[in-house]
């Protein structure tokens, strides 16, 4: 019965992890950006609701709300200033611009609010430690189940987005082919801003449930972002339902692991996400051979 508990366990801290890795795969998706920033960008939304509770003594739930736009004009101004001119050289250059706005955000948070650690917890009541027993030693946090539900609307929101609105069909094809959008009447700069917009969005929801389960610094997103990364590629890079599927493999090796060894946690997950990545690897070679193959005429 621990192990099934350590599965569940995992497969809520699976729903943290889609959520932590929505943006960056929905950047990389739409820009083919792989944005080493992300992890950053979850703390500053964080530190921005955190600010607005002990400001405004607001409800943490409303200080995301009043969040997300600002991440989204965040997103956009980012797009629009830095990654549309870094895209025009090249793929390497916004990925280290992507890595210097990094550094300047964990410099400029540890210049505003200090080294000490930061917590919503206290804010949210008992909702950051209560919790249901179901079955025998099988228990459940109420704010873990309040993260995967926030999860799957977030992913499924998006998914319906993308899929069923004239916007989302506009950002699909300006992902496909930029230029080939903009000779049917999309306006592929607007767009690209757009979609950065609404994946710096996310990061707010991310950032205020990084908040509530967890006490964060300013210096704690390359942590998060590994999280995220490896969630994408676990889960398919650019998929949106890939994401949880990434996310619950990920918590369930990092649960499981945990029983193992101390350090089973961040063990356990790296070595799925180097397993995962390798047999990636090793299909597109396969499927590369045999292509080179049949071109050369040599699999007759």
């Amino acid at each position: 019965m621990t192990w099934i508990n350590q599965v569940v366990q995992g497969v809520l801290l699976g729903g943290y992890y889609a959520v932590l890795a929505c943006g960056l795969s929905l950047m990389f998706g739409v820009m083919r950006i792989i944005n080493l920033a992300h992890g950053d960008l979850v703390v500053l939304a964080a530190f921005i609701i955190w600010l607005i509770v002990e400001q405004s003594g607001a409800s943490p739930f409303v200080a995301t709300l009043i969040t997300l736009p600002v991440m989204a004009l965040i997103g956009w101004a980012l797009q629009r200033g830095l990654l549309e001119r870094s895209l025009r050289t090249g793929m390497l250059v916004p990925v280290l611009t992507t890595f210097g706005l990094a550094i300047v955000l964990q410099n400029a948070m540890l210049q505003a609010f200090g080294a000490d650690m930061r917590a919503l917890a206290p804010q949210i009541g008992d909702l950051a430690f209560a919790g249901w027993a179901i079955v025998g030693e099988i228990h459940v946090g109420q704010l873990s189940i309040l993260i995967f539900v926030a999860a799957v609307l977030l992913l499924g929101g998006l998914h319906i987005f993308l899929r069923r609105t004239a916007f989302g069909r506009q950002i699909r094809a300006t992902a496909e082919d930029a230029d080939v959008a903009e000779l049917v009447g999309v306006n592929a700069r607007a767009t690209f801003a757009a979609a950065a917009a609404l994946a710096t969005a996310t990061t707010a929801l991310a950032g205020a449930l990084m908040a509530m389960r967890a006490a964060y610094d300013p210096y704690s997103g390359p942590v998060q972002l590994i999280f995220a990364f490896e969630a994408v590629v676990i889960g398919g890079i650019g998929s949106i339902w890939g994401t949880l599927v990434g996310g619950i493999v990920l918590g369930v090796a990092q649960s499981l692991g945990a029983q193992f060894h101390a350090q089973g946690f961040l063990l356990a997950g790296h070595a799925v996400f180097l397993a995962v990545l390798a047999g990636r690897l090793l299909v597109d070679r396969i499927r590369s051979g045999e292509g080179l193959q049949r071109t050369l005429g040599l699999d007759s």
